[in-house]
């Protein structure tokens, strides 16, 4: 059922590869799927918890901002719990970046250009190498340089690009190759036009994010557009999606979108109606109790819930497990795309869950592979 028919298929931007630690980010690697902690990181215990939240939830990278030294101090304790790489969020303190370094940092997030003399950038490119840190350039609209805004009047792409590619050079004449680059913004056209200007400007690979796109829903929203006009066209190594929300559910909409655009998947992708007067069971309130309850199922597996017989029996012939709505209190059970038997709605929920364990326990068995190593 998982069959990916070539006009699926997307043909990603070639890139060169490095490591985040043991994360892989470029050439032929997945798309890794990252978020930020959003406690204050000098609480080590609670940031921590966090952390351990958002590797549950996926999560392959996670950054942490480090403003002071109270947050370098917590920062070796945070990173010996984590099972993630660790990316140190670094603004204007070189010696923050240092420590970080020390610290044990996966990756420091920097714009060299804003942390100082090109004595204390050389500095900060040597712990990098001599603690095995990556490093990201990370552009901002909102922040970029004054002599760049006098240039081009106002944030614009080509800014955006020349911003990142004057980092980039301070990097390189530093004989430093192992960053990425991201040019965020909150618009959406303004994010857009600057990667695709620098997925063709350079061969890095690139971080993908709509900076501060606000909450749950317009967040998602603007994210997947702009985020997925890129990705679409194969541009984008690993992304962030950014939502004044619980940061798990950053890791959700990620994966989730990488999964609309068979990119990556991870977990059971639910296809549902958004259901109508001819619905033979509570659709809406049995997708949100299954999508609660297959949350502990990593394996990649396909589930239909469809509320009547117009879709839903072709629906199911396309997916690993299927449930369609029929009449008095019953509905019928498709397995790997067949019609398999007659169910009360009554069970459906604990049914269906069982259904996808007993799937994801299969596939893993046959993989060789433990259920929770799955994806």
């Amino acid at each position: 059922m998982s069959e990916i028919r070539p006009y699926r298929q997307i043909h990603r931007r070639k890139s060169r590869k490095i490591m985040v630690g043991s994360v892989a980010v470029g050439g032929d690697a997945p798309i890794s799927v990252q978020s930020m902690t959003n406690t204050l990181t000098a609480d080590a215990r609670a940031t921590i918890a966090q952390v351990k939240a958002l590797e549950e939830a996926g999560a392959d990278i996670v950054r942490v901002s480090v403003p002071d030294e109270d947050s370098s101090a917590a920062l070796k304790t945070i990173v010996r719990a984590a099972r993630v790489p660790i990316v140190a969020d670094i603004h204007f303190h070189y010696k923050r970046a240092i420590e970080a370094a020390e610290a044990g940092a996966a990756c420091l997030r920097i714009n060299p250009g804003n942390i100082g003399s090109p004595q204390r950038v050389r500095e900060v490119v040597q712990a990098a190498k001599d603690h095995g840190c990556a490093i990201r350039i990370g552009v901002n609209a909102g922040s970029l340089e004054a002599d760049i805004l006098e240039r081009h009047g106002e944030p614009c792409p080509e800014a955006m690009i020349e911003s990142a590619l004057s980092h980039a050079r301070i990097l390189e004449d530093n004989d430093f190759l192992n960053f990425k680059i991201s040019v965020k913004a909150s618009d959406v056209f303004l994010a857009v036009a600057a990667y695709q200007g620098l997925a063709e400007a350079c061969d890095y690979p690139l971080h993908l994010g709509i900076t501060e796109a606000g909450g749950m829903i317009p967040g998602t929203v603007k994210s997947s557009i702009g985020m997925g006009m890129l990705l679409w066209s194969g541009i984008g190594d690993t992304i962030r999606v950014s939502l004044s929300a619980d940061p798990v559910e950053e890791v959700r909409v990620g994966f989730d979108m990488l999964k609309a655009l068979n990119l990556r998947h991870r977990g059971v992708n639910v296809i549902s109606c958004p259901s109508c007067a001819r619905q033979g069971f509570d659709v809406i309130r049995t997708v949100e109790a299954l999508e609660m309850r297959l949350k502990h199922i990593t394996t990649p597996m396909t589930l239909s819930i469809i509320g009547c017989v117009v879709n839903g029996p072709g629906e199911a012939t396309q997916t690993d497990i299927g449930f369609t709505g029929g009449g008095a209190g019953a509905g019928m059970i498709y397995l790997s795309g067949k019609q398999a038997y007659k169910l009360d709605n009554a069970r459906l929920i604990d049914h269906v869950v069982e259904l996808c364990e007993k799937r994801a326990a299969e596939i893993e068995a046959a993989r060789g592979h433990s259920p929770k190593a799955a994806e």
